[in-house]
């Protein structure tokens, strides 16, 4: 599956700084979000806030003094190379799990920067400030859901056809058949918790398709590269932390696939033992430090990427689960 060219809209206005601040979603990715608190030329961030499709996340209570404030978003590591471009002139620091920082443009051990954007957000009809993050699909909330859930099925394993926010026969059988794969009841669907569910499914072992299983004591990062007999496609990063497993998105039927994988410790610097802690193979494919996609695997290096060896995963028998291992 080939993601969008998502962009992130930020809707604003003049507004007071009195009331909370709600970032609301409507995109077809849970995504995690930072704030950046820029007040009197000191600068704080703050994160991540978790906030499923078609749904909000107060981030600020109360009075909110503020020179300006910014906002960071990232999809979860299970869609891959990230939807959500960041085009903010601010450097500011995150973690990679929950922070608060209060001097956020010196980063410290473990903290890397990232872009902000400055936004200012509208007020809405209940009186508090909200940011909404938004594809160029221009999805209305109902149809962020329904398209945040078609993303998800398509990962675990079942054909929706186009993810595109529209209600059909093969969405409707792809989650009845996920629903009856797990038992649970159509209601569950309506439920607060249903992309957690659906989340979680993305990291537990299938019988179909391929499933990476992290078994070390490290985060791994991987990617996964596909070729439809006319060009080889690869795609990154995959976060996987330690015990989980984690399903990429593949769409179509394939000639081939081939996966890379490598350990790397909380500042995202790869590990090494006497080598460096990796799975792949001889298969010399295009990657990059961030997170990418690319269909050019000639001159690597002239290109802004780096070469890393993808190993062939034989799918013959539809479903195929790689464990990766301390030596």
């Amino acid at each position: 599956m080939t993601l969008p060219a998502a962009v992130v809209s930020f809707f604003f206005s003049s507004a007071p700084a009195f009331a909370d601040l709600k970032i609301c979603n409507r995109m077809s990715y849970v995504v995690e979000a930072a704030i950046g608190i820029d007040d009197k030329a000191a600068t704080a961030t703050r994160g991540w806030f978790r906030i499923d499709p078609a749904t909000c996340r107060v981030v600020v209570q109360g009075t909110l003094t503020a020179d300006r404030i910014l906002l960071n978003a990232r999809a979860l590591g299970i869609y891959g190379a990230s939807p959500i471009p960041q085009n903010g002139n601010d450097m500011l620091c995150v973690a990679q799990d929950n922070f608060v920082i209060a001097a956020a443009r010196q980063c410290r051990g473990g903290q890397t920067q990232v872009p902000f954007t400055q936004v200012t957000p509208t007020q809405g009809d209940d009186g508090n400030l909200v940011t909404y993050l938004a594809e160029d699909s221009e999805y209305d909330d109902e149809q962020a859901r329904l398209a945040g859930i078609q993303r998800l099925l398509v990962i675990i394993g079942y054909d929706v056809g186009a993810i595109d926010g529209v209600d059909g026969p093969k969405t409707q059988a792809a989650l009845a058949a996920f629903l009856k794969s797990r038992g649970l009841s159509s209601d569950t669907v309506s439920s607060q918790n249903f992309f957690k569910t659906m989340v979680d499914a993305t990291q537990t072992p299938s019988a179909s398709g391929l499933t990476w299983c992290n078994d070390t004591p490290h985060k791994v990062m991987a990617a996964i590269a596909t070729d439809d007999g006319k060009s080889v496609t690869s795609r990154g990063w995959y976060r996987i932390d330690p015990g989980k497993c984690l399903h990429p998105d593949v769409s179509g039927q394939p000639k081939q696939i081939f996966s890379f994988a490598e350990a790397v410790d909380v500042d995202n610097r790869a590990i090494k033992k006497d080598k460096p802690l990796n799975w792949g193979g001889d298969k010399q494919l295009c990657t990059r430090e961030t997170k990418f996609e690319t269909n050019e695997q000639t001159d690597c290096a002239a290109r802004g990427f780096a070469a890393a060896g993808f190993g062939a995963v034989d799918m013959s028998s539809g479903g195929r689960t790689l464990r990766f291992a301390v030596p």
